[in-house]
């Protein structure tokens, strides 16, 4: 526990910003956060944790209220787009990692996040337009004219991150050529189907679809993809644009009988590009650091995109509670050592999108993963390390 009552500013109110103010708190730090939108609002988009992301949630204090509405897949499963064979498949029962793998919407693991702090700590409305770094303090400037004074920032506010702008520089997105059509909706639409107990991936030459149950109860259903599509559209990197469902149904229209009866049941969809960023050289500038999608944002393919974020926020409060508030420069360092080989890794494999797709390959580097007793002197877990 820190001696000196620390004050961090964190910038972001989403997944990483929420986990990283709960760990901030949890080791007696005290935390504000900075959003700018004016409401939380019900994305229809799915999310998994994986054991890795489920430990730091244990400590947080809602791993029991996910596992009372949350999807518990059998497994990762994958199958062939068009076959539908079996191209590999991982069991993933608790005692395997030591902690669950669940499937929930995004809005259930906020909302869950939000509800281990203080609604008062959460301030809506703040867009960030300055930073201002003066005598061990930084001061924040807002869109609406009013100013936070922390003895530190942390930015988590996600892949168009301002923060990253001041303290690194602008950086442009790479086109790749792909776009990501997702949606939620009730399983009743689909008649009686089944999609089965794992969460599954279905692989095409060039796209594929993962597709799982967001509740306990089985009533909701969720999907995403990856297609090719014209560069033309890539200008575009939103979470709500609407997308066409005969243009996504017709991308899979040679895809095996159970997607498309997923597809033929949805009522609408969004779309959005996914645009991919090369990992930054450092993370950090004096009292003001980077976390989540706004130090690494990666592809969605591995799933760990919100995961490593929230690894992100129990190492970094580990690193801020070690330094007892002396030294927030060097826990910031230290957070950057240990987490940038990990997560550089994460991000090269999702853009190859190669993960688990066939063969054995290890994953306990990744799931095995425990940011609360990790060694902070050693980089986390990633191949690399584990080949040298």
């Amino acid at each position: 526990m820190t001696t000196k009552k620390l004050s961090i500013a964190v910038v972001g109110a989403g997944m990483g910003g929420l986990a990283v103010a709960a760990t901030l708190r949890r080791v007696g730090i005290d935390v504000q956060v900075y959003e700018q939108a004016s409401r939380f609002g019900r994305i229809g988009a799915g999310i998994q944790m994986m054991p890795n992301s489920m430990k730091v949630l244990r400590g947080i204090g809602v791993e029991e209220r996910l596992r009372g509405i949350a999807f518990a897949p059998y497994s990762h499963l994958n199958r062939d787009g068009t076959t539908g064979e079996i191209t590999r498949e991982l069991p993933m029962p608790e005692s395997l990692y030591g902690a669950p793998y669940l499937c929930m919407h995004r809005a259930d693991l906020h909302d869950a996040l939000a509800s281990v702090l203080p609604g008062d700590i959460i301030h809506l409305n703040k867009k960030l337009v300055g930073l201002d770094q003066k005598c061990g303090q930084v001061t924040l400037s807002f869109a609406d004219g009013t100013t936070a004074t922390a003895d530190a920032v942390i930015g988590a506010d996600g892949v168009h991150s301002i923060v990253r702008d001041i303290i690194v520089g602008p950086d442009a997105p790479l086109h790749k050529g792909r776009i990501a059509y997702r949606a939620v909706f009730p399983a009743s639409l689909m008649g009686g189907f089944d999609i089965g107990r794992s969460r599954t991936k279905w692989w095409g030459t060039d796209r594929h679809i993962v597709i799982y149950y967001t509740t306990k109860a089985k009533s909701e259903v969720y999907f995403v993809t990856s297609v090719p599509e014209d560069a033309s559209w890539m200008t575009k990197e939103s979470w709500s644009a609407k997308g066409d469902v005969k243009e996504l149904r017709a991308a899979y229209d040679g895809f095996h009988a159970d997607v498309r009866k997923v597809l033929e049941a949805c009522p609408d969809c969004h779309k959005w590009a996914i645009l991919e960023r090369e990992p930054l050289s450092r993370w950090s500038d004096g009292r003001v650091v980077l976390l989540g999608d706004s130090a690494h944002p990666m592809t969605p393919y591995m799933a760990q995109g919100a995961a490593t974020s929230i690894e992100d926020a129990a190492i970094l409060a580990r690193c801020l509670a070690a330094v007892d508030g002396d030294d927030i420069e060097g826990a910031f360092r230290r957070y950057e050592a240990h987490r940038k080989p990990r997560t550089s890794v994460v991000q090269a494999i999702s853009s190859a999108n190669t993960w688990m797709k066939e063969g054995a390959s290890d994953t306990s580097w990744l799931y095995g993963y425990d940011a609360w007793g990790a060694d902070l002197d050693s980089p986390a877990s990633n191949p690399q390390a584990r080949a040298a």
